[in-house]
């Protein structure tokens, strides 16, 4: 799109107010907090300490704030350390510009390059360069330096102290992932219902995945609802696309189609109660129509074959959901996944018995011959469902293995690994640290000259709003200033209303902050109106008169707004021409996916399958890269460079596709020791060779063909595979293929590898 429509469109994102939940009773916390120390910094050391301890308990209260699975108490204290060791250092150089400069660019390109260890990490380090650059204006001496930096410290002890003390939802980003991804799974079946090859967004359960990786000590603590229901997530989502979809399924009209359409509106709605139950703690209260629709005879006389497998299948991993989420765990089993039937005690609290009510799918009439017994067991990385035609129950539990986040020691290799994987020549991170260093220094050196005093506000500013992606950066710019023009305003009639004195303005501080906390994912404008009001109190707390602050305030984080914006324009990091590389590295980890899947038809291995589900894995990976890099590529003011909008809709569509028919492939597994299918092997090396080489051509700009699967399906009939499930699949995979070269088929002229060198 044109630029003016590009900043057109991020001004409005910038200045858009969201609605999201609040959390009063966090932002109470981290203003009483606050209030903490500024009252025992003002007691013991007057203003100048004040404010600057203030800083410290503001920042760690913020860090508390971030989406983050590990535990928040280390993210405070992290956050009040590195602030504190920050600000003495930059104290040390800051009265020699020769020295300081050099300290300014290496923090900012280190805190830029701490965005490759992920979002949370990275905007802690950037808030703690742009904490900086004001507090180290406040000691006057070395000594004075080093109090400041403790009292920083000490603020970071006093939120941590308080988030232990004081929990709030100790488990809710957990608990709402969790909930989320069960939500998505309800959404996806009643879609389903309307569109039986709906696709479905990976992301909450990917989400709830990572939510599901534990340090040592939150293994020992998580709650009993928290054990087990993601991996029955991922066992449903192919379950509801088997029952649902036409290929493997059930005709698209007809009394079959309309009796897997109820069970599919009683599957959403048994979905939704447990996300509910799991995301509030709470009993399980399950709408009746939708057990009475699983207990009804009537699903074994109406359909047959796979979709009926899938039915009965769908029941088990149904009541097993119910069962987690109020809270049961069963007997014999370390960290279930999912529950038992074997002998099920409590863990805490005991859920209602007739708010659960896990007998009512118990009791379901499975079709003749099914299973009617609960799915295998499993851990945290529990393999998705094999197969939909056993007929035996698994027989006991298997031992769990559930994911470990490292701990918070760990974590510092960790993230030197992932920046070390980003510092390299095109790496968006890398460039956005150079671009962060480069703005940094130069606002620092525009706010010096300026007449105006206080030139760090230009820096600040700047730091604050840039983002590695083009359209964050720029929104909020755009509401940083809408909000500091708005925050400073309001302080500056305060002040000249009401003449607070130190401890007034010090309470007017601390009602800000405490806004600031309840309004912070409402949207960038109201939060940073409430960071400028907080910032002004703050500074007249010690005896800066408001016409020191507002005026120059306001035209440097003008500047450091038009320096950002300058920055990404002069030296971007646009996704839109990576954007054949997101696809290609898509389409190939979805080949290999494929290959896993259909391999095992050749050598049947049961439900055990890790190359299958590490696959699995490695394919959401690239499909969340692609979808974050297409929402990017929309709103920057970049030429398609060969692949458009319409073309990457129905590239990305095919590969939906794609995806669906591996799953429904996955869905039925052959179980150890049924007959070999030989004839798959070579599907699958066809399937792999085909894909890397499509993935290849479009990275080149060439259009891929698929002979080797279209010549593999001419030499197999596909006969001796129970339900030609594998054969039919594959098939609708050529075709999805097919699919993807024509959205790629575009007038661009073909760009091969010798012609670019």
């Amino acid at each position: 799109m044109s630029w003016f429509r590009a900043l057109k469109v991020t001004t409005r994102s910038g200045l858009t107010v969201e609605r999201k939940r609040l959390e009063p009773l966090i932002a109470l916390r981290g203003a009483a907090g606050l209030a903490i120390v500024l009252a025992v910094s003002l007691t013991l050391f007057g203003p100048a300490v004040a404010a600057g301890s203030a800083f410290g308990a503001f920042q760690a209260a913020i860090a508390t704030f971030q989406r983050s699975w590990r535990p928040r108490p280390e993210l405070a204290l992290a956050s009040g350390a590195s602030l504190g060791i920050s600000t003495f250092l930059g104290y040390l150089t800051g009265s020699h510009l020769f020295f300081f400069l050099p300290l300014l660019a290496l923090w900012t390109y280190l805190a830029g390059l701490a965005w490759a260890a992920g979002p949370t990490i990275g905007i802690m380090a950037s808030s703690n360069v742009a904490m900086m650059l004001v507090t180290i204006t406040l000691p006057t001496t070395i000594a004075e330096a080093a109090g400041h930096a403790a009292m920083m410290a000490f603020g970071g002890l006093v939120q941590a102290a308080l988030v232990i003390l004081f929990p709030v939802r100790r488990w809710g980003a957990h608990r709402d992932a969790l909930a989320d991804a069960l939500a998505a799974e309800a959404d996806y079946a009643r879609r389903l219902r309307h569109d039986p090859v709906a696709a479905f967004d990976p992301e909450p359960l990917m989400l709830a995945r990572n939510a599901a990786a534990l340090t040592p000590r939150q293994a020992r603590t998580r709650p009993a609802q928290l054990h087990g229901a993601r991996g029955l997530a991922e066992r449903i989502r192919p379950v509801l696309a088997s029952l649902a979809d036409p290929a493997v399924g059930v005709p698209e009209e007809g009394v079959e189609r309309d009796r897997v359409r109820e069970l599919l509106a009683a599957a959403g709605a048994i979905l939704d109660a447990a996300a509910r139950a799991i995301r509030h703690g709470s009993p399980v209260k399950i709408p009746p129509g939708a057990i009475a629709t699983f207990r009804s005879p009537d699903t074994g006389a109406i359909l047959s074959g796979p979709p009926q497998r899938a039915a009965g299948r769908l029941g088990s991993l149904l009541k097993d959901v119910l069962e987690t989420a109020g809270g049961v765990r069963p007997t014999g089993a370390e960290d279930p996944e999912p529950p038992s039937s074997a002998g099920p005690k409590d863990r805490g609290s005991a859920p209602d018995p007739a708010a659960q009510s896990p007998q009512g799918l118990e009791n379901a009439h499975p079709p003749q011959g099914l299973e009617s017994g609960h799915p295998p067991q499993g851990g945290e990385n529990a393999q998705p469902p094999q197969r939909l035609e056993s007929a035996q129950p698994p027989k006991g539990p298997e031992k769990a293995q559930p994911l470990r986040r490292p701990s918070i020691f760990q974590l510092l290799p960790v993230a030197v690994r992932a920046i070390r994987r980003e510092a390299r020549p095109g790496s968006p991170i890398l460039r956005h640290a150079n671009r962060v260093a480069a703005v940094a220094v130069a606002g620092y050196l525009i706010g010096d000259v300026l007449p105006f005093g206080h030139g760090y506000w230009a820096p600040m500013s700047a730091v604050m709003v840039m983002r590695p992606d083009f359209s964050q950066t720029y929104s909020r710019a755009v509401a940083r200033f809408g909000g500091t023009l708005v925050g400073v305003t309001a302080a500056t009639a305060i002040l000249q209303l009401a003449h607070p004195g130190t401890y007034l303005s010090a309470v007017l501080a601390v009602v800000c902050a405490a806004l600031m906390y309840l309004l912070m994912r409402t949207g960038q404008l109201a939060a940073q109106a409430c960071v400028a009001m907080y910032v002004v109190f703050l500074l007249g707390m010690g005896g800066q008169e408001w016409s020191q602050t507002v005026p120059e305030r306001v035209v440097l984080t003008l500047v450091g707004g038009v320096l950002a914006m300058l920055s990404y324009a002069l030296y971007p990091a646009w996704e839109t021409p990576r954007l054949r590389t997101r696809l290609a590295d898509w389409l190939e980890a979805l080949g290999e996916y494929a290959a896993a899947v259909v391999a095992h038809y050749a050598s049947p291995a049961g439900k055990s399958c890790p190359d299958v589900r590490e696959a699995l894995l490695k394919a959401r990976d690239a499909h969340i890269a692609w979808e974050q890099a297409a929402a990017r590529a929309k709103t920057e003011p970049v030429r398609h460079r060969g692949l458009s909008n319409a073309a990457a809709d129905e590239a990305a569509h095919a590969l939906h596709h794609i995806g669906r028919v591996v799953m429904l492939m996955e869905a039925h597994l052959p179980e150890r020791g049924a007959t070999p299918v030989p004839a798959a092997d070579a599907l699958a090396d066809a399937l792999r060779t085909a894909t890397r080489d499509g993935a290849q051509a479009i990275r080149e700009r060439r259009i891929p063909r698929w002979t080797p699967v279209r010549e593999a399906l001419d030499a197999w009939d596909g006969e001796g595979v129970p339900d030609r499930v594998v054969r039919r699949g594959a098939a609708l995979f050529l075709e999805t293929l097919e699919e993807l070269s024509d959205a790629l088929d575009t007038d661009v002229p073909p760009m091969t590898r010798e012609s670019t060198e």
